[in-house]
């Protein structure tokens, strides 16, 4: 994975060896643990400004989750998605937008309601979900739109795993 030279890092801890990497917001392929090369858990918090940076350009599917502090069902869905996340370590990127703060964001994607979920592949739209669903359903989800390669273990080489 070569890192974006500006892009913001934050501290992941990875799931199978508890090693904490310095993991950044954007960069191309997925981020893998410097000490066991496990894929890790991508999980963004982006803005207006940096959106076609950390998602448009990604070179995995990103799961983009427009959603607000204020929103009860975006509270709800928000666990699902992260253990999501971390079910599809190195397959899948979990974009977080604050609609109050990203109204950029919100007007491409025609969000009228949050949450409002945006699985996106090489920047283009593969399916939006509207509204909060259970665990299993967002999952069933999130799985049938994924592409075949992408839901099946993939061997990438590992990175350079900046370990903290």
């Amino acid at each position: 994975m070569s890192t974006t030279a500006s892009s913001p890092t934050k501290v992941v801890v990875c799931p199978n060896c508890s090693t904490k990497n310095r993991v950044p917001a954007a960069a191309d392929g997925a981020p893998r643990c410097g000490n066991c090369q496990k894929p890790l858990p991508w999980v963004v918090d982006t803005s207006d400004a940096d959106f076609p940076t950390v998602a448009d350009k990604a070179t995995i599917p990103v799961l983009v989750d427009v959603w607000a502090p204020w929103c009860g069902p975006c509270r709800m869905v928000s666990p699902a998605l992260e253990q999501m996340a971390t079910e599809l370590a190195g397959k899948l990127k979990l974009v977080k937008v604050n609609a109050d703060e990203a109204p950029e964001v919100s007007r491409r994607f025609e969000v009228q309601a949050i949450p409002t979920l945006v699985l996106m592949h090489h920047g283009q739209v593969v399916d939006k979900q509207i509204g909060a669903a259970p665990a299993g359903a967002l999952r069933s989800w999130l799985t049938k739109h994924l592409p075949a390669e992408e839901t099946t273990p993939t061997r990438e080489s590992p990175s350079s795993g900046d370990d903290q």
